[in-house]
């Protein structure tokens, strides 16, 4: 409850996070028209990256991803996309049967990397299908054109020997190298950071919207610690 009323008090004091960057000097960063090809692969689970296409198409399905993927589809589509998230965020809005405002638009900027006072956290989504689908049941389960790639190869079908039968006619070929794609835009996003103006801004806005660690008046000993354990969780900067 904190967390949540937390994130709706900052689109309440700042409307301007649902249209504009939070920190203002990444205007510009990215295109403000999405390419509509992209943007397509990626809400309709057609990227050639099998776990997160799962997670889109289960998404289009039921409205409910947990968190860590959640932060997973945005972060695809701001960095490895390289797309501005107010097109992709809105696409979430629709989707989510639990779409409230101020936890959305908070979430969709921090794991765009646009506020300026959280970390930049981009999602391997190969590394994150190994993790939390290591038998690949959830991407059979979503993506049923992969049913004749084996096991081992259900996470990168590239790199199975019948690739050429599956990819690009069954199933298309990734738009886009992970590891090439994150590189690029984690050099662009930290090229932003690098400034002192940056710092400065950074500082005013979190002076203004970062959570408050001391509370006055807080209870002490043992139970007071673990509560404000429960209240200093990272929320929204998991990798």
């Amino acid at each position: 409850m904190h967390w949540h009323c937390h994130f709706i008090q900052k689109l309440e004091d700042e409307p301007r996070i649902e249209f504009e960057n939070l920190h203002r000097l990444y205007d510009g960063l990215r295109p403000t028209a999405p390419d509509a090809e992209l943007l397509a692969a990626w809400s309709n689970g057609e990227t050639g990256y099998p776990f997160f296409d799962a997670c889109m198409r289960s998404l289009q399905a039921t409205g409910w991803l947990n968190f860590r993927m959640r932060g997973m589809v945005m972060a695809t589509a701001s960095y490895h996309l390289w797309l501005d998230w107010w097109a992709p965020g809105e696409h979430l809005a629709r989707m989510f049967t639990d779409y409230e405002p101020g936890i959305h638009w908070n979430q969709v900027q921090m794991q765009s990397g646009t506020t300026g006072i959280n970390t930049v956290r981009i999602y391997n989504p190969v590394k994150q299908g190994h993790d939390q689908d290591p038998k690949g049941l959830f991407i059979r389960t979503w993506v049923p054109e992969l049913r004749q790639i084996a096991d081992q190869h259900i996470h990168e079908p590239w790199k199975a020997q019948n690739a050429k039968q599956i990819l690009g006619k069954l199933y298309p070929e990734p738009v886009f190298d992970h590891l090439t794609a994150a590189k690029a835009a984690r050099e662009r996003v930290w090229g932003v950071r690098r400034s002192a103006e940056f710092r400065t801004n950074a500082r005013a806005i979190a002076t203004k919207h970062a959570s408050r660690k001391t509370r006055p008046n807080a209870r002490r000993g043992p139970r007071a610690s673990q509560g404000q354990k429960q209240l200093d969780l990272p929320f929204g900067e998991q990798s």
